[in-house]
């Protein structure tokens, strides 16, 4: 923590400018040794200083230098970032100067750690820069800047606080006995008072899945017989000839994927090779992909036939597929009717393209797009935090169990200590070293 550190903020290429930036006491002093302009030991806080870096007197780039004084930076340290002329050779020749100066190349994420162990933000807060910077989608973007923005860290110091009073009365209760005024914790108190706590760790539980949904995107497998058009529904779907089209049964031998982003959620469509039985030894294996994808996916289209009756493997397919889990979208709407239509489905064609979009509609309806969208979008967002949330809400529910079964109340305290130790864990009021060398590492250099 008493080093200066420097690293490249911006990505490592061809481009109009990088940025360097530095972090520490020295910071200052170090990028002085380099630079010729302005004095930056009297420069303003958060200003720009026009010059030119210096290695001796070898003039490497021209240059402009932004100064953020300590403690109103991302770090809370003073902070020093060098916008230079983008390209290779020159960002790392100023790097270069930068450590043999006496700068030290950050670690994965130092920047944002330093700001954590500084108390600019919390875990949840540091998670939540590192979700932003890789958000696929623009729900995965306003999730990511709600969370930074503190919401997910005021919901658990709220459960947390909840807690922690319910420690202190039985604390008070058990060391001064004597004192009448303090509340004397029974299980008739106790009962209720855990039970809302465990209620509110459920509903971020819950919410949970949709913030999956949101980061990670939603897979779509699109299913059904050979040659019955999925290929042609995923090229509409994804506005490209992704998928190759032919009359000819098989021609899909691989799964074939593609991302769109739909209502600002990214949708991974996957045409799967349609399931048949073969003794095409590539289209085996694309038939087993096929089966795999579906078992992974949130969503199935079944594809159907308008002018073939219900095969045994149609019939089959929907017996399997629950229907929560499923749209039926009938295809070749322009051919003669020969399919006893089943409830609840979407009839169109590829060819003049009729209830495509009345596709795309229902997927947004099974998927309740609109339900999470309309939501606050505080959301636990990795698998850490919902760890944590349920080692909290296990030993909530211990707690509650023993006074149930007239444990004493010194007893019951151990499990519900533990799950404020948890709820700690996910802002980082409580921590261990290597947690946090584990957590950062997953970060970009220059953050």
């Amino acid at each position: 923590m008493n080093d200066t550190i420097c690293a490249i903020s911006t990505s490592l290429g061809v481009g109009a400018i990088s940025i360097i930036r530095v972090s520490g006491n020295k910071a200052i002093e170090i990028v002085s040794k380099l630079f010729k302009g302005a004095n930056l030991f009297n420069a303003k806080s958060h200003t720009i200083h026009y010059g030119f870096i210096y290695n001796k007197k070898e003039k490497i780039d021209e240059v402009l230098v932004s100064i953020m004084l300590a403690p109103k930076t991302y770090t809370t340290e003073d902070i020093v970032e060098i916008n230079l002329h983008g390209g290779i050779n020159t960002t790392t020749k100023v790097l270069e100067l930068l450590l043999e100066n006496g700068c030290r190349i950050a670690e994965p994420g130092e920047f944002t750690k330093r700001a954590f162990l500084n108390g600019r933000i919390d875990l949840t807060q540091a998670e939540s820069v590192n979700d932003l910077i890789n958000a696929k989608s623009d729900m995965a973007r306003k999730m990511a800047l709600n969370n930074l923005d503190g919401n997910l860290n005021q919901e658990i110091k709220k459960i947390r606080h909840e807690v922690v009073d319910i420690m202190s009365n039985i604390e008070v209760n058990i060391d001064y006995p004597e004192y009448e005024d303090i509340e004397i914790v029974t299980t008739e108190i106790l009962l209720p008072k855990l039970t809302n706590i465990v209620a509110s760790i459920k509903r971020l539980l819950n919410d949970s899945k949709n913030c999956q949904l949101v980061k990670d995107g939603i897979n779509i497998a699109i299913v059904g017989k050979p040659n019955v058009g999925k290929s042609s529904i995923l090229n509409f779907l994804l506005n490209e000839e992704k998928a190759i089209v032919t009359d000819i049964p098989g021609t899909t031998r691989d799964i074939v994927e593609g991302s769109i982003t739909l209502n600002g959620f990214l949708i991974n469509f996957i045409d799967t090779a349609g399931i048949r039985d073969t003794e095409d030894v590539v289209e085996k294996i694309g038939v087993e992909k096929s089966k795999k994808a579906m078992e992974k996916a949130d969503l199935i289209i079944i594809v159907l036939n308008n002018n073939e009756s219900l095969t045994d493997y149609d019939k089959e397919l929907m017996e399997t597929v629950p229907k929560e889990k499923r749209i039926i979208f009938i295809n070749k709407s322009d051919l003669k009717q020969r399919l006893e239509l089943p409830d609840h489905c979407i009839i169109g064609n590829t060819v003049n393209r009729d209830g495509l979009d009345k596709l795309k509609d229902g997927i947004i309806k099974k998927l309740q797009l609109e339900e999470i969208l309309n939501k606050d979008m505080t959301y636990v967002s990795n698998l850490r935090q919902i760890d944590l949330l349920k080692k909290a809400k296990n030993s909530l529910e211990n707690a509650i169990a023993n006074l149930e079964n007239s444990m004493p109340i010194d007893i019951v305290e151990i499990d519900i200590m533990n799950a404020w130790n948890f709820l700690g864990e996910i802002t980082g009021e409580t921590y261990k070293d290597e947690l946090l060398n584990a957590l950062f590492s997953n970060f970009c250099l220059g953050k």
